[in-house]
């Protein structure tokens, strides 16, 4: 190797990292709507972003770290490691909904998505959460005053939000059909569309960076 070669190389190497470093990482944090749960893998709406990402040629890694079944207080525990392991740029937490099918304070769920978020941010990444809504069984007072949290949570921190992420899936007259059978987790068919909800508000933070 001459002389130019071994400059060449050394400049590869020295601006390499940096270039690795410059690469935005989106980490999701989620619940079994993130997770693929009763999906086949790769069909789940964290998965269609990644492809999304690459045919808009936007260079970004997603890393999916959604766990069927978890709340916002298992999310505010596992997430301290996980911003050391991924360093993220961007975090989507999109999680709440568990804590609501157990009945959970509403102060709980607002403290950890507001733990939650604070944490991100001081690791210097970009927050977007993405909201849930429920059913009206659950009664308009608590369903209401459960929705604004993440608007709630949103405005405090500065954080971008998709107030309902099953918005076009589960808000629709014929809304059964995009549901699995325990009419809890939505099929594959409306991944795209939960995508789509997301979407607009990732590519936002993705571009300001």
């Amino acid at each position: 190797m001459d002389r130019r070669q071994l400059i060449a190389a050394g400049l590869a190497a020295a601006y390499a990292p940096a270039a690795w470093a410059a690469t935005p990482v989106i980490l999701v944090v989620g619940d079994s709507l993130s997770a693929e749960y009763g999906l086949k893998r790769g069909s789940g709406w964290v998965a269609l972003l990644e492809q999304r990402l690459e045919r808009e040629k936007i260079a970004a890694r997603v890393v999916n770290a959604s766990i069927s079944g978890d709340t916002t207080s298992g999310g505010r525990s596992r997430l301290p490691a996980l911003l050391a392991q991924h360093k993220p740029t961007h975090v989507v937490i999109e999680l709440g909904g568990n804590d609501a099918l157990r009945g959970l304070p509403l102060g709980m769920t607002e403290n950890n998505l507001s733990a939650m978020t604070q944490a991100a941010q001081k690791a210097g990444a970009e927050v977007l959460l993405a909201g849930i809504q429920l059913p009206p069984n659950y009664g308009r007072d608590y369903g209401e005053r459960f929705a604004a949290l993440f608007e709630k949570v949103g405005r405090q921190h500065k954080a971008a939000v998709v107030p309902f992420i099953l918005k076009g899936v589960a808000d629709i007259p014929d809304a059964a059909r995009l549901f699995q059978p325990d009419r809890i987790h939505p099929t594959e068919e409306a991944q795209p569309q939960m995508l789509a909800n997301v979407w607009p508000e990732l590519v936002k933070l993705l571009r300001s960076k």
